[in-house]
């Protein structure tokens, strides 16, 4: 039985929400008034985590949007996948937290790395399955064409090589495993050719 996705991106959308909302939450003000400006300065930690998984979440946010508005019908596998991906990203406010809080005790940071970058590498495997199954379901917009299909399905999975990458140098170099992970953003905020259908993909050759 399928349905259509109406529903389920407007929960999604609810749950990136959430999400970004509850990073700000883990910026704690300090505790010292005294000597305000100097503990301001020393959360930097924090801002550069809020603002590198604020973004990412975006990024997946828009990710999401171009999967799901190429769908026509949505069956319980994706349901339950979707479930899936969303407990992923509720679990990133947490992942930043302990991401922040080893950067600021300069302790941790390898294992703080390597789960920071684990959450985000879960979530694009999930990406990948979810797309697996849209496909091998036929439940994809036909007007998508096969470029579409090929074009945001390569995204995709070299979004896995990407992530894992960051994630392999940061269980040894955790700050290079950072910097790769970030580079990460420019690239997927962009939109590729072929998402939109059809009449998206390069002239052919003559």
């Amino acid at each position: 039985m399928t349905r259509g996705a109406g529903r389920l991106t407007a929960f999604s959308d609810g749950v990136f929400a959430i999400a970004v909302t509850l990073l700000v939450l883990e910026i704690q003000p300090p505790h010292d008034f005294g000597h305000l400006l100097r503990g301001l300065g020393a959360l930097w930690p924090s801002y550069l985590a809020y603002m590198l998984s604020f973004l990412l979440i975006g990024q997946v946010w828009v990710n999401h949007h171009v999967m799901f508005d190429r769908v026509r019908h949505v069956d319980r596998g994706v349901l339950v996948l979707n479930t899936l991906l969303l407990m992923v990203i509720a679990f990133l406010p947490f992942s930043t937290s302990l991401l922040a809080e080893a950067l600021r005790a300069k302790q941790g940071l390898r294992p703080s790395v390597v789960v920071y970058g684990g959450t985000l590498w879960t979530a694009a495997a999930l990406f990948n399955i979810i797309w697996a199954h849209l496909r091998r379901t036929e439940l994809l917009d036909p007007d998508l064409g096969p470029f579409g299909v090929r074009a945001i399905g390569r995204r995709f999975a070299l979004a896995l090589v990407w992530i894992g990458s960051g994630v392999l140098v940061g269980a040894f170099v955790p700050i290079a495993g950072v910097v790769i992970i970030a580079a990460f953003l420019p690239a997927y905020y962009l939109p590729i050719r072929g998402e939109y259908g059809e009449d998206d993909r390069p002239p052919a050759d003559n």
